[in-house]
């Protein structure tokens, strides 16, 4: 069991997908959480109006698996709710299998439940959440700035942006736009460019 005194105090309401991941996320942060229910949600009118007025009132952190059906939750939410009440935080590409799973889902990654202390410790400061509070949200990369280095437009830029999130351990599914806003809290645009230029 995590100690609850060394908690995350988080203001904004956690959405998570279901209740192993509210468990896990329970011990770690001193905040609000509630569980979609997996793909319930898309036939649960009722409760994507609560987390609309959740998000108004108090903003939500978004944190979901990092397959696809976790992106696809992600991005329903993203469609129904304004992007300003809403905060991101990603885990990585983990290979493996939950303990209490006889085998790994379909896509072989780890879920929310099963991430290390460490691992969402490091995917909330990422998303500017820490343990001594909210750091000041720094502001995105350009698409500009993203076009110029080879991350969008350019042939090969999907190729460079999935080899980024594997260098960042971010999901490979992460889209550019997502990727302007996560990357400035993580690294600098001197350190994005020298890791460009040693997965180039």
């Amino acid at each position: 069991m995590e100690n609850t005194q060394n908690r995350i105090k988080i203001n904004e309401t956690i959405i998570v997908e279901g209740k192993y991941d509210k468990i896990r996320l329970s011990s770690l942060c001193d905040a609000n959480i509630i569980e979609l229910g997996g793909f319930q949600i898309y036939n649960n009118k009722e409760r994507l109006g609560f987390i609309r007025r959740i998000a108004e009132k108090t903003g939500i952190v978004v944190l979901t698996d990092s397959d696809s059906a976790g992106f696809r939750l992600r991005h329903y939410l993203s469609s129904a709710i304004p992007g300003a009440n809403i905060k991101n935080v990603y885990i990585p590409d983990v290979c493996g299998k939950e303990k209490r799973k006889l085998r790994p889902g379909k896509e072989g990654l780890i879920g929310v439940e099963g991430m290390t202390t460490e691992t969402l410790l490091k995917a909330f400061a990422a998303a500017g959440i820490t343990p001594k509070g909210e750091e000041d949200k720094k502001p995105p990369f350009t698409k500009a700035f993203f076009y110029e280095i080879g991350l969008s437009g350019g042939e090969n830029s999907a190729a460079l942006r999935k080899k980024l999130c594997e260098y960042f351990e971010l999901p490979a599914m992460l889209s550019a736009k997502a990727l302007t806003e996560i990357l400035p809290v993580i690294t600098t645009e001197e350190e994005l460019k020298a890791a460009i230029e040693k997965l180039k």
